[in-house]
């Protein structure tokens, strides 16, 4: 099975080796007929400190980190 890749944004790189990325998903509502945006917020590990708040970046599913970091950084894209 292949590993989730997402791409968000940093909006925290408060934590050593830990950022936490804003994922946005538009989702298709029936009712209203309209693509709605869903948010959800990752733990990311970064093991060289290499992003910065701001940065997009790209994220890849991996083994389990701690109790909430389950995926790591693949690439800072700007």
């Amino acid at each position: 099975m292949p590993k989730k890749v997402l791409e968000g944004v940093v909006v925290s790189d408060k934590m050593n080796k830990t950022r936490v990325v804003l994922v946005i998903h538009k989702t298709f509502n029936k009712l209203y007929r309209r693509y709605i945006p869903k948010r959800k917020k990752y733990k990311v590990h970064d093991e060289e400190n290499k992003s910065k708040s701001g940065d997009r970046v790209k994220i890849i599913e991996s083994r389990p980190y701690s109790k909430e970091k389950r995926f790591k950084l693949l690439e800072v894209i700007k």
